[in-house]
């Protein structure tokens, strides 16, 4: 088996711009990410333009969705923002394509100590290779039907609805 994880943004993937103290996006992360986890399944690494899951629309979930139609492997890992990654899940799981597809991001950016982020790449990796086909969101520890999901954002969790 082998496993692609599609990057497409998300706090996951901001940096920190000490001048300025904003957020924003450079390289992805998630070479030096993949390069820590020490995973021996192959990974095949796609970036599609980075970009804050509120600046996503309609046509970036549309090249999120041909990505995962192309993608050879049946189990996929998509790096996404949390703010409209059920919105991306519901497109995805409407598609139906009969691979195995997980969303994942971070509360806090890959960069910034106590991130969140390596631990939910590394939790969807695994259970990308393990979940029946179907599209998922996994954050925290927990996993998630794609129609069964929501930001909890007053403390910062994902919920079953």
């Amino acid at each position: 088996m082998s496993l692609r994880i599609i990057a497409t943004g998300g706090t996951f993937d901001k940096h920190y711009d000490e001048l300025t103290g904003t957020l924003g996006f450079a390289d992805s992360h998630l070479p030096a990410a993949l390069a820590r986890t020490r995973m021996t399944i192959p990974v095949a690494l796609e970036q599609l333009p980075l970009l804050d899951s509120l600046d996503m629309h309609d046509a970036d979930r549309q090249r999120v969705l041909a990505s995962c139609r192309a993608a050879s492997e049946s189990a996929i890992v998509i790096i996404h923002g949390t703010d409209t990654m059920r919105e991306t899940a519901a497109v995805l799981g409407a598609a139906a394509l009969g691979k195995t597809i997980v969303l994942t991001g971070a509360m806090i950016p890959y960069e910034i100590a106590n991130s969140d982020a390596l631990f939910n790449m590394g939790f969807a990796a695994g259970v990308a290779q393990t979940l029946a086909a179907g599209v998922y969101v996994a954050m925290n520890g927990q996993v998630f039907a794609w129609d069964n999901v929501t930001k909890n954002r007053a403390a910062g969790v994902f919920q079953p609805l």
